[in-house]
């Protein structure tokens, strides 16, 4: 990581960090300082770069910067993606950082240094760089303090929103703590008895398919078998049996009550969730396995978007998040969510552009309903939206690349495929976009200190938690993890 030198930029941090983490201000208190956000709505499109964005404006739109948050009034900034490595001698850095001239001048460079989605999930909610496979651990293995328990600790709700499994690596880097990113059944358990959740809603169900049909899948996602007969039975039940042990919901609110999960999975529970009463605590497993469409059969050959309908009985990324802001926009004291277009990434690794444009409509369309709630429920002055990536996936570019090196995608008019290649079938080191409205902006835009010479000013990806824990404070909470 490149070293921060101004030592004024630094003292007034410490002096924010010391004011923030020592007194758990409202944000209605007379003399407020910071600034404060009510509400914070976290995207992250797994996956995507820039080119990505751009190759779904073509498409749609056969034009770039077509979408409200590349809008004048956003704060658009890059973001290095970059994680921590332990040498062969034990020894822990910073891989190589993000050399900014070389990531425009040699076409190998952006492929080396790369982060996973466990690692960088957590360095996007809890402001610290980690290994690749870990949850929410740090490099000392200590736990770490996600920005959902900062929201707890001011009586806030929290929610995680995926179009990928819930025990996924992105969800789970927001909210569990575990060794390896791969132990989704323990993780799953995790989530659903040991957090404070409010709302989960993420595919991962065990009897249906990719394609939305009744088939027997794998329960891993959803804490096992045992965890889910539990869980469907419906019965609002506050203790749960796995084997010989008892697993307990937590109480989400602090009125001393464990709360239940409400299992919702018919597309009309979700869409009847967008307005009107809620339950207090929502889990919203869509009856599909894998994905809510990336994953649905494709014709062999099949190259074009939207070519296959989506699955019929599963609603999409856009329609979870408008019952996710219903449910939790209930609570007077704000919230976050963490919402994720989880299958870009997985679109991206097929490289297939499809199936890619698919999801960052989807995302898009996410971010739209997201926008429309501020404006119609919220305000700009409480809520903020976040817009962003854990890294790139698929090194997308322009027909050319490397001549010139990372070439941006070509466009070719509107309803065609845009001209481009995918260059690696996994993730990427190049900076990825982030795009923000809503008090804390300045924020953000205080840690913008390292320069780009094609995208400009750029901050590292710990720092967006970091920003939100001066706004929010980060408070002591002993945090355990789940070990077998």
């Amino acid at each position: 990581m490149n070293p921060k030198n101004n030592f004024a930029r630094t003292l007034l941090l410490l002096l924010l960090a010391g004011t923030a983490s020592c007194h758990l201000f409202r944000a209605d208190e007379p003399g407020q300082t910071m600034p404060y956000a009510k509400n914070i709505i976290f995207f992250v499109g797994d996956g995507m770069g820039y080119n990505h964005v751009l190759a779904a404006n073509y498409y749609e739109h056969g034009r770039s910067a077509a979408q409200p948050y590349e809008q004048e009034g956003w704060l658009q900034r890059g973001l290095a993606t970059y994680n921590a490595a332990r040498l062969s001698n034990g020894d822990t850095i910073f891989r190589n950082g993000y050399a900014p001239r070389t990531a425009w001048e040699d076409a190998g460079y952006l492929i080396l240094d790369y982060t996973d989605s466990g690692a960088g999930a957590t360095a996007l909610s809890a402001g610290k760089k980690i290994l690749d496979g870990a949850i929410g651990i740090s490099l000392n293995g200590d736990t770490l303090l996600h920005i959902s328990q900062a929201a707890k600790a001011r009586r806030k709700s929290t929610g995680l929103v995926s179009s990928v499994p819930l025990s996924h690596a992105t969800p789970a880097g927001f909210a569990a703590h575990n060794q390896h990113r791969s132990n989704y059944e323990e993780i799953g358990q995790y989530l659903l008895f040991h957090t404070r959740l409010d709302l989960i809603m993420a595919p991962g169900h065990p009897e249906y398919n990719n394609d939305g049909q009744p088939e027997t899948m794998s329960a891993r996602y959803v804490g096992g078998w045992e965890i889910w007969e539990q869980l469907s039975a419906g019965d609002q039940r506050t203790e749960f049996t796995d084997g010989d042990r008892l697993l307990f919901v937590q109480d989400v609110d602090g009125d001393g009550s464990r709360d239940p999960w409400v299992l919702i999975e018919d597309r009309e529970d979700f869409l009847a969730l967008a307005s009107g009463p809620t339950p207090k605590r929502v889990l919203g497993i869509p009856r599909v396995y894998s994905t809510l469409n990336q994953g649905r059969s494709m014709a062999e050959g099949e190259q074009m978007p939207f070519t296959r309908p989506f699955n019929e009985n599963v609603p999409t990324l856009e329609e979870l998040t408008l019952a996710a802001l219903n449910v939790l926009g209930q609570n007077d004291y704000g919230f976050f969510v963490m919402i994720e277009g989880g299958a870009i990434d997985w679109a991206s690794h097929d490289n297939h552009l499809g199936r890619t444009i698919e999801e960052q409509f989807d995302f898009n369309r996410s971010v739209d309903a997201a926008i429309a709630w501020v404006e119609e429920n919220s305000s700009w002055e409480e809520t903020l939206i976040i817009v962003t990536s854990d890294h790139e996936c698929g090194y997308l570019t322009g027909p050319n690349h490397p001549d010139p090196v990372n070439e941006k995608v070509e466009n070719r008019g509107q309803g065609n495929l845009p001209g481009h290649q995918w260059n690696f079938d996994s993730h990427t080191n190049m900076l990825v976009p982030m795009y923000a409205k809503g008090p804390g902006v300045e924020l953000l835009d205080m840690f913008a200190e390292e320069k780009d010479p094609v995208r400009g000013p750029f901050l590292q990806n710990t720092e967006i938690a970091q920003a939100i824990f001066l706004m929010w404070g980060k408070p002591h909470i002993e945090v355990h993890r789940l070990n077998r």
